[in-house]
């Protein structure tokens, strides 16, 4: 399993079907191709990495030494630099791009981004309270989150009091996001259920940090339908099974028939 992870945009949600009649949610990814802009080797650093560069850039936003580092690597300027831990440094080499293909034998991802904006909510929106009463005794403050500290000891508001404030625009992760399907020829990711952020949201995604040992949807599905053959497949041969013996019924009937007339001839 590798540690290099992938950037990508958030087009949006859809869902896919499957043959057991059942409809899964998915958020479709646009995957941006990587590409391989410096080795980091053990002599160097003391460990073995590889920076990857994502996206495009105008050089006339670089600073100078940003320049002198694109010119030196002579290659075109990327948006994003991220540097991964890799075991074996000589699988890589500097121009290599990495797409989709990293995640073929993965079943379940981790995914970053920056959740929708909110703006300045309330305590009411933004932590659920209840608020104060509706009718009687409240002074037109029936959504204010009350009272937020105690008197002359300990005198202050402690930190992380919920009230009111900035609601969402933080970076989550989401964890153990299944891959439904991955579309190699557009560089488009299915993942099933919802991520952080609105669309044209930059996504980052890596392996899932935890094990899991779940059965897919894909997986799941294999075992409904193999069971639903193995069921048709019983009934069939019961209905071989019972053709069988009632034609040998038949053919005892016909048998015992026979000699009952050749008897009564005689």
């Amino acid at each position: 399993m590798t540690n290099i992870g992938l950037i990508g945009t958030k087009i949006g949600m859809s869902r896919e079907f499957f043959p057991i009649g059942i409809s899964i949610p998915v958020t479709v990814i646009k995957i941006e191709k990587g590409r391989v802009i410096d080795i980091i080797t053990k002599d160097k650093r003391g460990y073995d990495a590889i920076k990857v560069g994502f996206g495009k850039v105008k050089t006339s936003k670089l600073n100078k030494s940003m320049k002198g580092f694109y010119s030196k690597k002579s290659t075109e300027p990327k948006k994003y630099l991220k540097e991964y831990r890799v075991e074996n440094v000589s699988n890589f080499k500097e121009g290599n791009e990495i797409g989709l293909e990293i995640f073929k034998d993965v079943k379940f991802v981790d995914v970053t981004s920056k959740s929708i904006g909110k703006g300045f909510a309330g305590v009411m929106k933004r932590y659920n309270f209840s608020g104060l009463r509706a009718s009687h005794g409240v002074s037109i403050s029936h959504r204010s989150g009350g009272s937020t500290g105690q008197r002359q000891d300990p005198g202050k508001v402690f930190k992380g009091k919920k009230m009111a404030g900035h609601m969402g625009d933080k970076v989550r992760t989401t964890l153990n996001l299944e891959i439904i399907k991955s579309d190699l020829n557009n560089d488009l990711i299915y993942l099933k259920g919802s991520i952080p952020g609105s669309k044209n949201t930059l996504v980052f995604l890596k392996n899932s940090v935890k094990k899991i040992n779940k059965k897919t949807i894909l997986e799941k599905n294999k075992i409904i339908v193999k069971q639903d053959k193995d069921t048709k497949e019983i009934s069939i041969t019961k209905d071989k099974i019972t053709t069988k013996v009632e034609e040998k019924k038949d053919e005892v009937i016909k048998k015992v028939e026979k000699k009952d007339i050749k008897k009564v001839n005689k």
